[in-house]
């Protein structure tokens, strides 16, 4: 079975950054694509983005040239780097793992382990 934690969230003013970090439960990298989804009050969960087992990255248009996504192998931790932060990221983010090798890598259906989740509030 596979975990997965996140950190790293908490209160960050507009326009600033934050990272945070996904750590799993062994050495899935080269068996799983690792992704993130936010959710806010009363919406529907969102695809960020997300880091293949090959690396390649995809990221969703309202986050895109703003976040990105990297490993550390050696640390079986995955992280979102989140910059030009704004109200509109203000959200529950989770990360994700689901088998490689897949289509529909923004599906949130595809994905089989998912973390607890990490709030993100962006103040004025």
């Amino acid at each position: 079975q596979v975990q997965l934690v996140e950190s790293g969230g908490g209160l960050v003013q507009a326009g600033g950054s934050l990272r945070l970090s996904c750590a799993a439960s062994g050495r899935i990298f080269s068996n799983y694509d690792m992704g993130w989804f936010r959710q806010a009050p009363g919406r529907e969960q969102e695809f960020v983005g997300v880091i293949t087992t090959a690396g390649i990255t995809d990221y969703g248009d309202s986050v895109k040239g703003r976040f990105s996504i990297y490993r550390d192998r050696a640390k079986n931790t995955v992280y979102l780097q989140m910059n030009r932060l704004g109200f509109e990221d203000t959200a529950v983010y989770s990360c994700a793992a689901r088998r490689g090798d897949l289509v529909g890598l923004q599906m949130r259906e595809t994905y089989d382990f998912w973390g607890q989740g990490t709030q993100v509030t962006v103040s004025s």
